[in-house]
């Protein structure tokens, strides 16, 4: 998955098409020889009716599946992290960040005409810059600089949640031992990283936000928190597991329902996520 998909509209189109293809499979066609072949199908024959409630059925799962493949395209995400001709075109402090040239960022700290806070194009501060190229010696050089951790880009994301995101614990330990806070409200979603690392089940990273004060029962614009995204966004494996594990041992509450009224454990259930539904029921979820 590229950083940060537009998981709403992905998770919708993939249930529905999981729906349609289940209902195609439940009521398959039935064949009755006394009616001739016509084209169009004639509207009293019964095959007529059941290829054209298969046709209707085949469209709707391919324009679901177009949707699908779109949201996942690299133009869809949420995060955007530079491109190559953007890295390219980088000059001065971004250059230095993207390059990890930490003798460059030194230097042009000191010259008022090449501030730590310069935006590029999609409002990337060098310090974004660097945390996506996985650069932590100049992370940690841009932060003695002055960079401020807390700012966003437009996306709305800053450089804790796009390391949570790429997985990245090492840089995320970088920038937490820097002081970076691990509680910033970010996304579109009005989520966190901590919400952002549980959806994709990266489980090092939820423990390290958790240990950095990380709310863990925010609710995002979804009404969502993280134990929530993990279930209804993750896959039930191990990752996910671990992830769900932590946010109950750091007391996540497990009544908390999603907009529709369903706890943490009726959302396990219903997907047979049996290893998770043990680790709520633990938790003294019901």
């Amino acid at each position: 998955m590229q950083q940060g998909t537009d998981r709403v509209t992905f998770t919708a189109a993939r249930n529905t098409t999981a729906t349609i293809m289940q209902s195609i499979h439940e009521n398959p066609p039935t064949a009755n020889r006394s009616c001739l072949p016509t084209y169009p199908p004639l509207d009293d024959c019964v095959p007529a009716k059941a290829a054209r409630a298969v046709l209707s059925r085949a469209i709707a799962y391919a324009v679901l599946t177009t949707v699908a493949i779109a949201v996942l395209s690299p133009h869809a995400g949420a995060q955007t992290a530079p491109s190559a001709r953007e890295i390219a075109a980088y000059t001065g402090m971004h250059a230095a960040a993207q390059s990890g040239n930490v003798a460059a960022i030194e230097a042009l700290s000191k010259a008022t005409s090449e501030p730590v806070t310069l935006l590029d194009s999609n409002g990337r501060t060098p310090l974004h810059v660097a945390t996506f190229a996985r650069q932590r010696s100049a992370v940690t050089a841009l932060i003695a600089a002055g960079a401020n951790t807390a700012t966003l880009d437009k996306d709305r994301y800053d450089a804790v949640t796009i390391a949570a995101v790429a997985d990245d614990e090492e840089t995320l330990r970088v920038l937490l031992a820097h002081g970076a806070s691990a509680k910033l409200v970010t996304s579109r979603y009005d989520g966190t990283a901590l919400i952002a690392a549980a959806h994709l089940g990266h489980d090092g990273v939820v423990r390290q936000l958790l240990a950095a004060g990380a709310p863990v029962d925010h609710v995002n614009n979804l009404h969502w928190t993280a134990l929530i995204e993990a279930i209804v966004l993750g896959d039930g494996g191990p990752r996910h597991q671990r992830t769900a594990s932590a946010l109950l041992s750091a007391g996540a509450n497990t009544q908390l329902t999603d907009r529709d009224g369903r706890t943490p454990l009726e959302l396990a259930r219903s997907r047979g996520y049996d290893v998770m539904e043990r680790l709520l029921r633990n938790a003294g979820a019901r």
